[in-house]
């Protein structure tokens, strides 16, 4: 009741935070000598780096210890607060250390290509095209986009409100190719799901339901794989869409509010993949780019 009323977490948060909780519970029975359950007042540092090594012997990765470490810090944290304990076992634990490599960007041309590629005039393939196009002309987390409903869309002004972390909410602009998309998808569809009541999903599953973040990424993964880079992520349409904007000369603060960060920190990522962009085409364009390659003068070259 806490992640879902206080902290306004998702159901998929929500089921993770059961899971790594359960699976810690399920380690600590398996390593006690006897038979008694486990009491939440036994636990102890020692316990939850055990844990966490032998998930690391397990080969589990380090983004996915530092969540589960995470979860069981606020797990922890909050049982102190409640008093159910004096003191908690996580306080001095550190996360691993992860690699920050720099996120994939498409190039406008390839996320032109991936735009193209459902073809098929029938409800599914005009979904997909839909949703790619509108992951990519907002910037939405898969979660977001998922989430939109009927009534979250505002054709006329062309903007359309999505639900970030915590439930917050934002008014984001969408592109005149989005909505055409939109259009001609929920044409497709039969009645209800066309006329259906303005708190209904955006973007409909096979059976009607509202589609959810795995069907999404995998739709995503099995078209990009065709692209030359291969498959890529939802989060990398996202990622292309900073990127771009930045290219095209918007401001961070604008960028950041567009992308619903709370941090401009968070945003500024995105100077380092423009900047990427900008070396490798100096690289590739610029005549004397790559001079410091090339012999020099009268250094390794047989006279003549």
């Amino acid at each position: 009741m806490y992640l879902q009323v206080e902290r306004n977490a998702s159901q998929e948060t929500i089921r993770n935070y059961r899971s790594d909780i359960h699976q810690l519970a399920r380690f600590l029975q398996r390593t006690k000598k006897d038979a008694a359950p486990i009491r939440v007042e036994e636990v102890t540092r020692d316990d939850i780096r055990a844990h966490l090594h032998n998930l690391d012997q397990q080969g589990e990765k380090a983004s996915s210890l530092a969540r589960k470490l995470a979860c069981l810090r606020s797990f922890f944290r909050f049982l102190v607060r409640e008093e159910v304990l004096r003191t908690d076992p996580t306080e001095i634990l550190r996360s691993p250390k992860l690699p920050k490599p720099l996120p994939r960007v498409l190039t406008k041309d390839d996320a032109a290509a991936l735009m193209e590629f459902p073809t098929e005039p029938s409800p599914l393939p005009l979904r997909d095209r839909a949703l790619l196009e509108t992951m990519y002309s907002t910037g939405a987390r898969v979660s977001e986009v998922v989430g939109i409903n009927l009534n979250d869309l505002n054709e006329a002004d062309g903007i359309v409100c999505l639900r970030g972390k915590g439930r917050k909410e934002r008014m984001v602009p969408i592109g005149d190719l989005a909505l055409q998309a939109i259009r001609q998808y929920r044409r497709s569809l039969k009645p209800p799901a066309r006329n259906g009541h303005l708190s209904s999903p955006m973007f409909l599953n096979h059976r009607g339901g509202r589609i959810t973040t795995r069907s999404v990424a995998r739709m995503v993964s099995r078209y990009s794989s065709r692209l030359v880079g291969g498959a890529v992520s939802p989060h990398a349409l996202r990622h292309s869409y900073a990127t771009h904007l930045l290219d095209e000369g918007a401001d961070l603060r604008s960028i950041q509010e567009m992308l619903g960060h709370a941090s401009l920190s968070t945003t500024q990522k995105y100077t380092h993949l423009a900047m990427d962009q900008l070396l490798a085409v100096y690289d590739s364009a610029h005549p004397r780019a790559r001079e410091a390659a090339s012999p020099l003068p009268g250094k390794d070259r047989k006279s003549s």
